[in-house]
């Protein structure tokens, strides 16, 4: 998934010399609103890889975030893309340390996911909210090339924008004192669980109940 603004920020922080004869994986490639791929390929990578939880438009392998280094064996890419996923995966400790230890030393990351204010957007599901000062900390082990809060006035387009470089001498960090907003649990938690889950789709469901009495009732009377 790619947004406007997803594909604007890929361009300006992606060089043709970045990417030309390099081997590039795109973590989340199903393309459903656009995609950064057709510019990435118009550079002449080595390589360029889908990969998806899925198959579809753009995947070429189906694998979990989870089994990316299973899958591909690690330093296996270049440059890692992946956009509007991270906010999807429920288990994103795991798959941020697949993505970069994917990565080769001295290769970059390239992310994009939303922040706090976004709303609730199942594919198939939507559990975290990232911010600025978050994203610095997950990627403190990593050179930081750029963070950035999503460059749209609309506060419901919130989001985050990051490149980072994988250090020679990289040691990757410890993820899990950290804690994120969740969009399920209403608050910055280390994890969510089953019975979070299950309270917050009671929740949407009665809210959908009442709203779609709401809607008719205003119907009858217009």
């Amino acid at each position: 998934m790619c947004t406007t603004n997803c594909i604007a920020y890929g361009v300006s922080h992606l060089k043709r010399e970045e990417i030309a004869g390099k081997r590039v994986v795109e973590v989340g490639s199903y393309n459903v609103n656009g995609s950064l791929r057709p510019i990435l390929e118009s550079y002449g990578p080595a390589k360029y890889v889908g990969v998806d939880i899925m198959a579809g438009p753009g995947v070429d392998v189906v694998c979990d975030a989870e089994q990316l280094v299973t899958t591909f064996g690690e330093r296996s890419f270049d440059v890692v893309v992946s956009t509007e996923v991270l906010e999807h995966v429920r288990h994103w400790r795991e798959s941020i340390s697949n993505m970069k230890r994917l990565c080769v030393p001295g290769g970059i990351i390239l992310i994009t996911t939303r922040s706090k204010g976004f709303g609730y957007h199942a594919y198939p599901h939507d559990y975290w909210r990232y911010e600025v000062d978050d994203m610095k900390k997950i990627f403190s082990d990593f050179t930081l090339e750029d963070v950035r809060p999503e460059p749209d006035p609309n506060p419901k387009a919130a989001g985050v924008f990051l490149r980072a470089r994988k250090p020679l001498d990289y040691r990757e960090n410890d993820l899990a004192p950290i804690e994120l907003y969740s969009i399920i649990a209403d608050r910055r938690v280390r994890d969510i669980n089953e019975k979070m889950i299950s309270a917050f789709m009671r929740k949407r469901k009665v809210r959908k109940f009442f709203g779609d009495i709401a809607r008719r009732i205003k119907k009858v009377v217009s």
